[in-house]
């Protein structure tokens, strides 16, 4: 019976954290004012016939905070890859200098820092949504258990509603501090 109740706590708590994973990886493809090779990880690049992410057909670099140089490993990549940039629509405008791509990231203005702010609330929602149907799931799988008299499944409950309060405020926080680099100019 404790077995049961354990794997139900385990599978619940690591749906919570598949959540908060998942929220730290769209956290890094926002831009908050200093370029990272992180917002070019959604360009995907006709290599030869199949899409393929960029990170697979040329190295990406940040020689400065407003600077990305992506650096084939075939010369021939060089308008494949300036074009499968311009396809991505992130905003920026390659510039193709024969041996690798420069992109220069613009600044942000305050409006777009906003609307940055605001993606990043949606997106910790949707972690939040995550994190209340792992709940969900987790006590119907409680209210399931044949065996298992009403105290315990009351405190097993309790126990899963503990997890959700605690992955719930780590989502918060983490929003906290994404918003934080956004808006700092």
């Amino acid at each position: 019976m404790n077995e049961e109740i354990q794997f139900i706590l385990d599978t619940t708590k690591e749906s919570m954290e598949s959540a908060l994973l998942h929220l730290e990886k769209a956290f890094l493809k926002i831009r908050a004012g200093k370029a990272t090779p992180a917002m070019l990880s959604s360009v995907m690049v006709d290599y030869y016939g199949s899409q393929t992410p960029l990170s697979q057909v040329a190295n990406v670099n940040t020689p400065d905070a407003r600077t990305l140089t992506v650096q084939p490993w075939e010369k021939n990549m060089l308008q494949e890859i300036e074009k499968a940039i311009m396809i991505a629509n992130l905003g920026f405008n390659p510039m193709n200098n024969g041996e690798s791509i420069i992109i220069n990231v613009p600044p942000l203005t305050e409006e777009r820092r906003r609307d940055l702010a605001k993606q990043a609330k949606g997106e910790a929602e949707d972690a939040k949504v995550s994190i209340r149907s792992a709940r969900q799931d987790g006590n119907k799988e409680v209210k399931n258990l044949e065996d298992a008299s009403e105290d315990v499944k009351k405190n097993t409950e309790a126990d899963i509603q503990e997890l959700t309060d605690t992955y719930t405020k780590k989502i918060d926080a983490f929003l906290v501090l994404k918003e934080a680099e956004i808006m700092k100019v």
